[in-house]
């Protein structure tokens, strides 16, 4: 192995990248959030589902990959984070670089949030890019130290004194190739005095007819569905071009574009023009997601080739089409009393109503649209009865994404049963602490907070327990509220309650039940203010005595529960629904349901109701939802022999999973190679995911290039071929050519980071696929429905699915077997996700997954006989982040190694910095992975096998004057051990 001496100043991964003490001072001044992870946090590597092959921040909250550049030989990672908790806030940018997109080191904290002279945060600093200004038209820099730039948005908070609430471009510069930056003083230097003009990604264009060269700047308009094209010839002022959009997906918001050339099958004669734009909500798997466009970009306008024309009506009979101004027979339910009519109004909605971003994609001149008064309204509309005399029934679905759940109510109704501790509704002037409770910390100071009449929504009376209240630091109080005994009677078998407010998995936020002072039962509330039902199955404490403990030591956002209305009865209560749905209801049950999208954008939905012909049935629309997209939109209700074909299917999508967002590409990459990295995570619920001191990871980078199709050129991927190192193909397992039994069979072959490479031959079995990270009782499955001709990730049975109501799902993308009736695949399984490519990379799916503790089973399934196994790899991985060993048979660490150096002179120093640093391993336990660290740096790696010689050698070329000190670290499954050190002088 040959390498240099690094520029960069980094930290081992190994290790802390950044002390307690730089994290703690920056969080100094930081209002309403977490506390920084100090020293005692876990080691990252031990954390359940860290990923060890994609990059996933040490500590604390990531979002979106941005800046990314390639820069004399090393790849730049910037990235939206926050430095001192593990949600989104304090927005910032973090870095990381690699030497060759595997291996990822984090640098310091690069752009940092500004803060006022009073310690007010006046500025985050949102998503942007970074250029190699190689002909210093900034002037930052000189011809001989061109700068590195970023330009990001400036998201101004109502604190700034002169830009409350605008987004605007800003700049900052490196020196030093990245390590350290300074922000411009003219900033900023593109202002639209808009609140939404974000995420510009920035490139140098050459006009190929007359050489004319200038910056090109793409960013969004979010809210208007708009890429705005602008240019500059020093980075500084721009001058806007043109605007490209709204066109395909608009649901939700633009977010995050790109713009770059393409060669189609690799001919440099023939190059489209990619345009990427993220939009959150709205994608086709839900939620998040990236769309792409392909055309032409002359320097000043993009034209698109691949914008989708909205196809005709479908054929059918139209049922309700909401166009003559009245509700006809439909039973309208609007909420008593609601000053305008809401939810649904006195008619069908003309379109967009007050204060509702632009409606779209409804037909004719009216629609349902539960909009008025906004989304506070509740109520249902229903519709006459029909009998069922078609196989299809089709209609226009938009609004919300808040489905239909059975076995919920309505109303508010608690369970029949023993209400305790009177519903908090005490007599004025009476306290908790009146009637037995304790309070600890906080909630000691003053008893008169408690109960509270304030906070919280759905509670019911007046007063209710609520520690953001109970103290006098909101959500900064800590301590216990816990209750006076009472005894669980023999048939009071349900513990219900109403629980609103943080949600934390750790144990610093939750309702307790405490039987012989012992935590039997907890709860956790939803990361919101609406309480909720809840029910505890407390059968077998009968006869017991019982206290209720509200246990608060979290702060931050959201740092505080809302407690209310507890009930012991047979049964437990029945959850509130929060659906914005429309349902078809046939013998007074619900039997198909849809909701939105999160889009004001309505999208065919269609139902197959073949097996209820001759039936009678209705449509019931509701509208049970009174926060964020609490509402819900429906036109064209029809009758049909056919189904209706999604608008959003026939749109080209980066990814047909759930976690694929905010994927732009590398600036700079070298060999003409566009390199695009994405955000491993969905909006839906990306606060929520239950990992440990960090949030969110990045996807593995993918080389992109333009096939041609039927449809024209379209994007390919494929994971970076660098992966390839990692793989230990001497551990590999094949099978191939065999039936696949009706059922499932566990392989003797098991991992959770693994590439598998299948090829399936569905034949006339329904259904066939893989299974991963599984164990007796979940799995994720990843399979093809032969009759659907659908490629699927099925997650809903995967593990930890329960954290938000929004992630267990079924992603599946259309994808034509080969012409020998056979699917190919291949998946990249990392401990919490799984990345299918299928069709030569034209079609992937991305998931998060959170699977059991120790869940690493790897399986075959089929749904019916005759389906076949063509082949079947399956690679271990080594690691690339946190931990590398990959599988070996260590039963204990590596011993220590022999470290030395060939210098070429037996004594003094090394005359040219050309010499070699050799490592001899012990005998032993297994040595599987060798790393040669300088200055806190992984400067070069070996992967062994138990067939490798003991004896590593690390070439270093170019070495600078002056003393060199190397440390090397061994690593195998069981351990780390520091391998031994070495100084090399080099001569001035």
């Amino acid at each position: 192995m040959t390498t240099k001496s690094p520029w960069r100043k980094g930290t081992s991964r190994w290790r802390t990248g950044l002390t307690a003490a730089v994290i703690a001072g920056f969080a100094a001044g930081l209002a309403g959030t977490i506390p920084a992870v100090a020293d005692e946090s876990p080691d990252p590597a031990a954390e359940q589902y860290r990923p060890y092959l994609h990059f996933s921040p040490e500590r604390n909250w990531m979002n979106d990959p941005n800046g990314m550049v390639y820069d004399d030989g090393t790849w730049h990672l910037f990235f939206q984070h926050n430095p001192s908790g593990t949600r989104w806030g304090n927005m910032s940018w973090g870095h990381a670089t690699s030497t060759d997109l595997v291996h990822w080191e984090q640098q310091p904290l690069t752009i940092p949030q500004t803060f006022d002279e009073n310690g007010t945060a006046i500025e985050d600093i949102f998503s942007g890019s970074v250029v190699i200004d190689e002909q210093n038209t900034s002037g930052f820099g000189t011809a001989e130290n061109p700068p590195m730039v970023a330009v990001y948005t400036s998201a101004y908070t109502p604190a700034h004194p002169t830009l409350a609430g605008r987004q605007a471009q800003s700049l900052a510069y490196s020196l030093d190739h990245g390590q350290t930056w300074t922000k411009y003083e003219g900033n900023p230097v593109y202002d639209r005095a808009s609140a939404n003009f974000r995420d510009p990604k920035v490139f140098r264009y050459t006009n190929p007819e007359t050489g004319e060269s200038y910056w090109v700047m793409a960013a969004v308009e979010a809210l208007q569905y708009k890429v705005v094209l602008s240019r500059s010839d020093d980075l500084k002022t721009w001058t806007h071009l043109s605007d490209f959009g709204p066109a395909n997906a608009a649901g939700g918001i633009w977010e995050c574009p790109d713009l770059f050339p393409l060669a189609v099958d690799g001919d440099p004669a023939n190059t489209k023009w990619v345009m990427v734009v993220n939009l959150n909500p709205g994608s086709v798997a839900g939620g998040s997601g990236g769309q792409y466009f392909v055309g032409e970009f002359d320097g000043t306008t993009f034209t698109s080739e691949s914008t989708v024309a909205d196809g005709a009506v479908p054929a059918g009979d139209l049922f309700a089409g909401f166009d003559d101004g009245t509700w006809g027979d439909w039973a309208v339910g609007n909420e008593p009393g609601n000053w305008a009519n809401g939810p649904w109004g006195t008619a069908p909605a003309p379109g967009t109503l007050p204060g509702q971003n632009t409606v779209s994609g409804f037909i004719g001149v009216g629609l349902v649209n539960g909009f008025n008064d906004f989304d506070w309204p509740v109520g249902a509309l229903e519709s006459p009865t029909f009998t069922i005399d078609k196989p299809f029934v089709n209609l226009l679905v938009g609004g919300g994404n808040h489905p239909h759940v059975d076995g919920t109510q309505l109303g508010n109704e608690p369970p029949a049963g023993r209400l305790l501790f009177d519903g908090f509704e005490f007599p004025d002037g009476t306290t908790l602490a009146d009637t037995g409770w304790a309070a600890t910390g906080d909630f000691a100071i003053d008893p008169s907070r408690s109960p509270s009449t304030q906070g919280g929504d759905y509670y019911i009376g007046q007063k209710r327990i609520n520690t953001f209240e109970s103290g006098p630091y909101g959500d900064t109080n800590l301590g216990d509220l816990t209750s006076p005994a009472f005894t669980i009677q023999p048939g009071e078998n349900h513990l219900s309650f109403l629980l609103g407010g943080g949600k934390r998995f750790d144990g610093t936020l939750e309702a307790r039940l405490l039987v012989d002072s012992e935590v039997v039962r907890t709860a956790y509330g939803p990361e919101g203010g609406a309480l909720n039902w809840q029910s505890w199955d407390v059968a077998e404490f009968a006869g017991s005595d019982a206290q209720l403990q509200i246990h608060d030591e979290a702060t931050g956002g959201w740092g505080h529960l809302t407690v209310d209305h507890l009930v012991l009865g047979a049964e437990p209560a029945l959850p509130r629904s929060e659906e914005t749905s429309v349902s078809l209801v046939v013998d007074g049950e619900v039997v198909r349901t849809a909701t939105g999208r999160n889009s004001e954008n309505l999208d065919w939905v269609s139902w197959n109701v073949a097996e209820f012909a001759g039936h009678e049935a209705s449509v019931r629309i509701v509208d049970n939802n009174r926060f964020g997209w609490g509402h819900v939109l429906v036109d064209q209700v029809m009758f049909s022999d056919v189904a209706a074909e999604p608008r959003i299917e026939a749109y080209d999508w980066l990814d047909w999973g759930r976690d694929y967002y905010a994927t732009v590409s590398f600036g700079n990459a070298p060999d003409g190679r566009r390199v695009t990295l994405g955000w491993m995570n969905n909006w839906d619920y990306a606060n929520d995911i239950p990992t440990g001191s960090w949030r969110s990871a990045n996807t593995l980078p993918r080389d992109v290039r333009l096939l041609s199709t039927p449809e024209g050129p379209r994007l390919a991927q494929q994971v970076v071929p660098e992966f390839a190192e990692l793989e230990q193909t001497d551990l590999a397992y094949t099978d191939a050519s065999r039936p696949i039994a009706d059922g499932a069979e566990t392989l003797p072959v098991s991992g959770d980071v693994v590439r598998i490479d299948a090829v399936l031959r569905p034949g006339d079995a329904e259904a066939v696929g893989l299974s991963v990270l599984g164990d007796d009782e979940a799995s994720t499955r990843i399979g093809y429905d032969a009759a659907s001709g659908r490629l699927f990730v099925d997650r809903r049975d995967s593990g930890n699915t329960g954290f938000h109501p929004a992630f267990a799902s079924l992603d599946d993308a259309p994808v034509a077997l080969s012409d020998d009736g056979t699917i190919a695949l291949s998946l990249y399984v990392d401990r919490s996700s799984v990345e299918v490519f299928t069709a030569d990379g034209r079609t992937t799916i991305t998931d998060q997954v959170f699977p059991n503790a120790g869940a690493d089973a790897i399986g075959l399934w089929a749904d019916g006989d005759g389906a076949t196994l063509e082949s079947l790899t399956v690679t271990p991985l080594h690691g690339a982040m946190y931990k590398e060993a990959g599988v070996d048979d260590a039963t204990g660490a590596p011993a220590a190694a022999e470290v030395s150096a060939l210098t070429g002179p037996r004594s003094g120093p090394d005359a040219d910095g050309d010499y070699v640093v050799k490592v001899k391993v012990a005998k032993g336990q297994p040595t599987t992975v060798v790393r040669l660290v300088e200055d806190g740096s992984v400067i070069g790696r070996v992967y062994r096998s138990a067939e490798s010689e003991r004896v590593v050698e690390f070439s270093i070329t170019d070495a600078a004057p002056g003393e060199h000190r190397y440390s090397v670290e061994l690593e195998n499954s069981a351990g780390t051990t520091d391998g031994g050190s070495l100084i090399v002088r080099v001569a001035g």
